[in-house]
């Protein structure tokens, strides 16, 4: 068997009316490179031209964005001076709305976290509320962090979808009571008065994998975000595919069983991923099955997180019924990644979301088989399966990382002239 392919550098254009992107393209390989890179080594990587990475770089030190760490050289010659990104050079917040949980970061440039807050989605599930108890939390993270208003290049929301991204407005989720065209991006931009934009939280996860993930792995890649719902993020060659309306990744509604109940958003099929790997359908066999205590009459959402998170002690106590339970589940998630990937042809697979920790290790031990198994390029090579290293803080990661990825970020639109 072959190894999938190794991610590549991105290249320059000496090309006029090219300087964004090639400043774009230059803070994504300082940003790749874990220790930093030399001017020269800049222009060997990127393709531009010594003068152009020295004009680039001199406008990103006076920006701020980058700085130099020093000069390295073992052999002969002038030692190089090595640039790094500057980590206190922009910030971003990040806002994951969960219809059980919002949870809320303040990310430097370099992706690590500041700051964080979380509360429970007030149960209302009101617009107006949500809104007025985020804009009440960024401004508390902001102030207590102590970082500079004015360092903070904007907010990012995660939000469940469909979404209608060029208006920034949340369509209809079902787990979201009431939520029809609510214009969320624009209520939180008034409510804050900084700059928003908004996302799908999958495909926000997505671009937290890119931006402040581990370094290196292939940039053609599905992230599978297990959350209240369930949901797929795409990364190819490096950059998000967002489908035609912002709305890729609706795995939810790949059937595993035509026999099974009702889909929960009304959709008329039956048998639905989600419907079947929705957590609190998980709960409610294991309680059902005796393996769980009956929850209380009008439970809350922490009280589903709990009876998860006990399902998965008894997993891993060995518990005969929770272990049957939890694989089953693992075998129709396996059952819908390979869909994903043998449409989509993606060389690794990335699990995370609220409810991926407590099931991550019996999961990345059963699942890589289960999946590899019913993939047509099973015998060209191994695709591989892993947990994100950014916890459960990947949607609100994700939601900042917006913020730098189209400010920072060479996306291919950059190219074109008046877009």
């Amino acid at each position: 068997m072959t190894e999938p392919r190794q991610p590549a550098a991105r290249r320059g254009t000496n090309l006029p009316r090219m300087g964004d992107f090639n400043l774009t393209v230059i803070v994504d390989a300082i940003r790749r490179s874990e220790s930093g890179l030399s001017r020269v080594e800049l222009a060997q990587i990127v393709g531009l031209s010594p003068q152009t990475i020295s004009n680039i770089s001199r406008r990103l030190l006076d920006q701020g964005l980058i700085f130099e760490a020093g000069k390295e050289g073992s052999g002969p010659g002038k030692p190089r001076t090595i640039l790094r990104l500057n980590p206190q050079g922009m910030y971003a917040v990040g806002v994951h709305l969960d219809p059980s949980i919002i949870t809320l970061v303040l990310l430097d440039l370099v992706g690590a976290i500041v700051a964080k807050e979380t509360f429970l989605t007030p149960r209302s599930h009101e617009p107006e509320e949500i809104v007025e108890a985020i804009a009440e939390c960024v401004g508390r993270l902001i102030t207590t962090s102590g970082v500079p208003r004015a360092l903070v290049g904007g907010i990012g929301v995660a939000a469940p979808g469909p979404i209608d991204l060029d208006r920034g407005a949340v369509v209809g989720p079902p787990l979201l009571r009431g939520w029809v065209d609510v214009p969320l991006q624009e209520m939180v931009q008034e409510a804050t008065g900084i700059e928003t934009t908004m996302d799908k939280d999958v495909t926000s996860a997505a671009v937290a994998e890119i931006w402040a993930g581990a370094p290196g792995g292939s940039e053609t890649f599905a992230f599978f975000y297990l959350g209240t719902g369930l949901g797929c993020g795409l990364a190819l060659n490096g950059e998000i595919y967002r489908g035609s309306s912002g709305n890729v990744g609706e795995i939810g509604h790949i059937i595993v069983d035509p026999d099974g109940p009702p889909c929960f958003d009304g959709c008329g099929m039956r048998g639905t991923i989600a419907t079947v790997l929705e957590p609190v359908r998980i709960v409610g066999e294991a309680i059902d099955a005796g393996v769980l205590p009956p929850l209380p009459q009008d439970p809350t959402a922490p009280d589903f997180q709990k009876a998860f998170a006990r399902l998965c002690e008894l997993v891993n106590a060995g518990d005969e019924r929770a272990v049957e339970i939890l694989r089953a589940a693992a075998r129709n998630l396996a059952w819908a990644a390979a869909v994903v990937g043998n449409m989509l042809d993606v060389e690794r697979m990335v699990f995370g979301g609220p409810f991926w920790e407590p099931v991550a290790d019996f999961c990345l031990s059963v699942m890589p088989d289960m999946v590899n198994e019913l993939l047509a390029t099973r015998g060209i090579y191994r695709v591989e399966l892993m947990g994100t290293g950014l916890g459960d803080d990947v949607g609100a990661v994700g939601a900042a990382c917006l913020v730098l990825e189209r400010a920072l970020a060479p996306r291919a639109e950059r190219l074109l002239l008046g877009g």
